[in-house]
């Protein structure tokens, strides 16, 4: 299972590669407003400033809306750099866009996808990865695990090679779940990494290793 980190915030990120297990970084608008990061120009360096830490994907995600304009802002943004994958949302002018990119060699993460039938059309247009929000389906009381499942399922059936990329992880036992389960990828914050490191007997058998030593020596 790969391990990306959901943010914009440069700090974390080199927290995270500095853990040694990341694999790549997911962003989107709102997590770029979030870091104060405005202006195309801005935007466009971030994500290069991005790509030149860690060493996997960086989904950077078009604003448009129509096929034109998601194609235009998808070339840019692929130039920028090799790791760059173009960040598609999950509608009927995204699907047109990730078929094009496809076809063009250029990689793309379809985003907001909240249902199966969402996931299986992303697949066959070549998306690269899919992102299912298990998080906000958690919201409303839907089991977003279940669609992990059941994307698996379909997949492994055509043997579609887009990858499903756990998307709006909340906390540590979804890391889990979503492995569990098959998905390709998680994509999360710091802080639901970080909490697979941690455990009570750890932290109680390490401070007993270190008090038995300090007492002979």
């Amino acid at each position: 299972m790969k391990f990306f980190i959901d943010t914009a915030n440069i700090d974390q990120i080199k927290e995270a590669q500095d853990l040694g297990i990341l694999d790549g970084v997911t962003t989107n608008p709102t997590l770029m407003a979030k870091e104060g990061i405005t202006g195309e120009e801005n935007i466009k360096n971030h994500y290069i400033k991005i790509c030149e830490i860690v060493d996997g994907d960086v989904s950077a995600e078009v604003i448009s809306t129509d096929f034109e304009g998601m194609v235009r802002e998808g070339e840019a943004l692929a130039k920028l750099h090799d790791q760059i994958v173009v960040k598609i949302p999950m509608i009927k002018e995204g699907i047109k866009a990730i078929k094009y990119f496809s076809e063009k060699g250029i990689r793309t993460n379809c985003t907001l996808v909240f249902s199966v039938g969402q996931a299986l059309l992303a697949a066959k247009a070549g998306a690269t990865y899919v992102s299912p929000f298990i998080g906000r389906l958690d919201d409303i009381s839907t089991d977003g695990l279940n669609l992990i499942e059941e994307i698996r399922l379909i997949y492994d059936n055509y043997m579609f090679e887009t990858q499903i990329l756990a998307a709006s992880i909340r906390h540590t036992m979804h890391i889990i779940d979503c492995a569990k389960i098959g998905a390709d990828v998680m994509t999360g914050p710091l802080s639901s990494i970080e909490g697979l490191l941690k455990h009570p007997l750890t932290d109680s058998g390490l401070e007993k290793f270190l008090a038995d030593y300090n007492k002979n020596n």
